[in-house]
């Protein structure tokens, strides 16, 4: 008996043991797999400081709000500065870090203040699906017709919940936007206690919130050295397809990592000084034109005429880069004066063409636009010299001064070209009859209206009223308008009908 029962103490206590042994191997496997998915604040730091360099001011701010679940965050806060800033990256990709759950509505999608207010509560209603482990039914929540209702919709929505983060991108990009929307969300967790919103947007919301104490956190504009140092952290590569390892031996990849990040670190600069300092100094535009530039700018490196710390001989060889205007042209279609082919051989560089200046317009509405060029440079009272059928065409032709003490005296003083000066506004019967002047002869159908074609240019912005603001119709016969661009625009638009503007200027272009 006492054998008997020793060894069934003995086998209890062995299956205590073994049950032991395997809880505790179960809870460490349960640990294993929920440790990477939880970071603590710092390593979301290290993170974000990592991945998006000069904004170590801006992460630590959002950190301290926004890493924690159980510490408290500002019921409203926004985040403002100019475009390619950082702002929707940094906190889309804080939120996911700290996971916490958030949903992100870019507000430039929503059509009116009422599509807004759905797709909020619809986004709301997806990520607590996604952080949760249940579906919410939708059918409390079908409309959302104003901010009352929003309030009301959140407030259910949320009710027993934890913390939960709601950002608005572009707020300040709405459409058709309620009126006091701004100051509703500045007042949201005064009945959402759990709620907390971020907008974002390019300008402060200071007067439009009017709640006291809204933290703002401002993200300046990247300067020259923040720029070249986000850029240089991931250089391209100068050879797409590396070098023979028979006649290079010693060219190994770490050595070809550094060549690529010393020249393209001095190809960047120059990029910056010639052409991205003054048409675009935001990051986006910048890693553009860097990127377009850097393939032609490396093919005699390819081709074994330069080496790879050549600069500044490869400066000079390929100076046009630096001179023209294609590295920093946006263009829908690829056209024929692209820079690089899709094999990446680079073709001869295109001499300049005006006619790309100009518009891909129809016939008789070029020829408006040049007449209502004219018609604003050149005085009224030589109309008739330059446009009468039975004038003198030599218009351009300078008047031999005498050598009087008079004549003498007025050449010393050049007059400045009149197309530099600004346009001058005229009437629109003045312009049609500059109009037919310009046709020679040449009738106009009658399904040219001549009309709706200069309300169209008025749309586009190419021909701008300015007089007669007093009447609501456009075509006023009392109104005056004057031209919104310059002598390179008219020239190439004179030139895709086979007419020279300057002929028919006064004083001509020098």
């Amino acid at each position: 008996m006492r054998t008997c029962g020793r060894g069934r103490v003995n086998s209890l206590a062995r299956s205590v043991v073994d049950a032991s042994v395997r809880l505790f191997s179960l809870s460490a496997l349960h640990v294993n797999i929920l440790i990477p998915t939880i970071m603590l604040p710092d390593e979301i730091l290290d993170t974000l400081q990592s991945e998006f360099p000069c904004r170590e001011s801006q992460i630590q701010q959002l950190t301290a709000f926004y890493s924690e679940h159980h510490l408290p965050s500002p019921p409203l806060l926004v985040a403002h500065g100019l475009t390619a800033t950082g702002k929707s990256s940094i906190i889309k990709s804080l939120l996911e870090l700290s996971s916490l759950p958030h949903a992100v509505i870019r507000c430039r999608e929503c059509i009116t203040g009422r599509h807004l207010l759905e797709r909020i509560v619809a986004s709301c209603l997806d990520a607590l699906d996604t952080f949760g482990d249940e579906r919410i039914d939708r059918k409390r929540f079908a409309r959302t017709e104003n901010l009352s209702s929003l309030a009301v919709n959140l407030q259910r929505l949320l009710e027993g919940r934890n913390k939960f983060v709601l950002v608005l991108d572009g707020i300040d990009k709405q459409r058709e936007a309620p009126p006091t929307m701004m100051a509703a969300l500045g007042r949201f967790r005064e009945v959402i206690p759990n709620l907390s919103i971020i907008l974002i947007s390019n300008l402060p919301l200071t007067q439009a919130l009017y709640t006291p104490s809204t933290p703002h956190i401002h993200f300046a504009p990247y300067p020259r050295s923040s720029l070249l140092t986000i850029l240089a952290a991931k250089p391209p590569k100068i050879f797409l397809t590396p070098p023979s390892t028979e006649k290079f031996p010693d060219y190994t990849p770490d050595l070809a990592a550094e060549d690529d990040a010393w020249l393209w670190g001095r190809f960047t600069s120059a990029v910056y000084d010639s052409l991205s300092k003054h048409t675009g100094r935001d990051l986006v535009n910048f890693r553009i034109a860097a990127l377009k530039l850097w393939r032609p700018f490396v093919e005699p490196v390819e081709a074994g005429t330069f080496g790879t710390r050549d600069f500044s001989r490869l400066m000079v060889n390929r100076r046009h880069l630096f001179q023209g205007e294609e590295g920093v042209l946006d263009r829908i279609i690829a056209s024929e004066s692209t820079l690089t082919n899709p094999t990446g051989t680079v073709p001869p560089t295109p001499k300049r063409n005006l006619r790309t200046l100009a518009h891909d317009l129809p016939y008789y509405a070029t020829h408006l636009l040049i007449a209502a060029y004219l018609a604003s440079y050149n005085p009224s009272r030589t109309d008739v010299t330059y446009f009468m059928k039975h004038t003198d065409k030599r218009k351009n032709k300078r008047r031999v001064h005498t050598s009087s003490g008079t004549g003498a005296m007025k050449s010393k003083h050049r007059k400045i070209s009149r197309h530099l000066l600004t346009p001058s506004p005229f009437p629109l019967d003045r312009l049609l009859a500059i109009f037919r002047a310009l046709l020679d002869d040449a009738g106009v159908p009658q399904s040219a209206d001549l009309y709706t074609q200069v309300a169209t240019l008025t749309s586009m912005r190419l021909l701008v009223k300015a007089g007669g603001a007093g009447s609501a119709d456009p075509l006023d016969t009392g109104a005056k308008w004057r031209v919104n661009f310059g002598w390179e625009y008219a020239r190439g638009l004179g030139r895709t009908v086979g007419l020279e503007v300057g002929e028919y200027l006064v004083g001509g272009v020098d």
